[in-house]
């Protein structure tokens, strides 16, 4: 731990001052509490076992597609998994309510793969906030539809937009992608919503504040009025019960969130003196021993880009994901941060959420975060499947 720059008093001023520099939205955001980002008496918490009612092979789908899933490794589904797949199966609407990482994804994956595999006129549309996200999703499709001859079309910007063409005039059973593409797609009119009868939105509260209120709204509106509809969310904001009310039927809620912050992850700042720069204090604390996988964000795609850089020259191994990148780019950045080829990864808030990157050690604010719902999702990035994380806020 960087111990030097922690803790004692500071005044107002130059807190605001740094919080005015770095919000870059043009919204009216809230000042966040500094001592919401100190929390130095977490100790590793072993999680309360979540006792199944069911297993999978308990679950009423094919058995080709639990041979999927034990080849993944699973046996014991998730609370969320374990609470939300038989209600799926039964054709019931759904609002899960669940932290990032707690396995959303096979939860809609697997009783909509078995719903296909049943009735090969099925079509599926995912929609999530983020192309990483997309692409997370489409790689676990692709393992739990192995040899099951059902296929998806990834839509996503920063991608050869003719060959999402390609595909989806190939008639794929599940489309998934980001808002953006898809209405692009639509208005191109190659993509044709009024055949899918079954809908997912992942990470909805992630959409609203990545401002895709309005693109949703047009999207779900052109999918049949008789379908199947699934959102799944961190947070339930007054905008998502108003989606709820409009686009669900009679919506089953199940609600598996946990703490507002991850338990296991130990929270503190950094202070940086006056005359001392931000970038240096960072330097020193990269180069000691503990700071194996960390992950830095930034708010704005040319700082993170410009940071990146600088740590590079300084010699430390590091890749950058921003909205600026081809998604090529990001997904080669985010896989060499993933196989420990960087030990540094610098993200703008794309990789907050619903990524999920095993074994990060640090999670650094380098920039403050918009609101302190960004905080929570930034540092969800550590502390995950009970191992224990820290979490530092540089303050100016």
């Amino acid at each position: 731990m960087y111990h030097q720059s922690f803790g004692g008093k500071r005044g107002p001023s130059r807190f605001n001052r740094q919080n005015s520099r770095n919000r870059n939205s043009g919204r009216n955001e809230p000042k966040i509490d500094i001592s919401k980002f100190i929390n130095k008496s977490v100790i590793h918490e072993t999680p309360k076992e979540y006792i199944p009612v069911n297993h999978f092979k308990d679950f009423a789908i094919d058995l080709r597609l639990k041979q999927n899933v034990a080849a993944k490794g699973y046996l014991t589904p998730t609370p969320i998994q374990d609470q939300t797949i038989p209600h799926i199966l039964a054709g019931k609407d759904i609002v899960g309510i669940a932290n990032t990482g707690t396995g959303k994804t096979a939860a809609f994956l697997l009783p909509f793969l078995n719903k296909v595999l049943r009735d090969r006129k099925q079509k599926v549309l995912i929609l999530a906030p983020t192309r990483e996200l997309a692409v997370q999703i489409r790689d676990d499709f692709n393992t739990f539809s192995s040899r099951l001859g059902i296929f998806s079309a990834i839509c996503i910007g920063g991608e050869n937009i003719q060959k999402q063409i390609y595909n989806i005039r190939r008639n794929p059973s599940f489309v998934i992608g980001t808002p953006g593409r898809i209405k692009d797609l639509i208005q191109r009119r190659v993509l044709n919503l009024g055949s899918f009868h079954n809908m997912v939105l992942d990470e909805a509260d992630r959409m609203l504040d990545m401002g895709f209120i309005h693109d949703i709204k047009e999207i779900l509106g052109q999918l049949p009025k008789d379908r199947h509809s699934l959102f799944f969310s961190a947070t339930i904001s007054r905008e998502i019960q108003e989606l709820i009310k409009t686009f669900l039927k009679d919506p089953i809620t199940i609600s598996v969130k946990i703490h507002e912050t991850p338990a296991n992850v130990q929270q503190d700042i950094i202070r940086i003196s006056d005359g001392k720069k931000r970038l240096s204090v960072l330097q020193e604390m990269l180069g000691k021993s503990e700071f194996k996988k960390v992950l830095v964000f930034g708010r704005t795609k040319h700082g993170v880009e410009k940071l990146s850089r600088d740590l590079q020259d300084k010699g430390i191994k590091t890749a950058s994901i921003h909205g600026n990148k081809t998604q090529s780019g990001r997904q080669i950045a985010l896989t060499n941060f993933k196989t420990n080829k960087v030990q540094v990864l610098v993200a703008t808030d794309v990789a907050a959420r619903g990524l999920d990157i095993p074994d990060v050690t640090h999670v650094i604010n380098y920039d403050l975060p918009a609101t302190y719902d960004d905080y929570v999702h930034r540092i969800g990035r550590t502390g995950r499947a009970s191992k224990k994380g820290i979490a530092l806020t540089f303050v100016i």
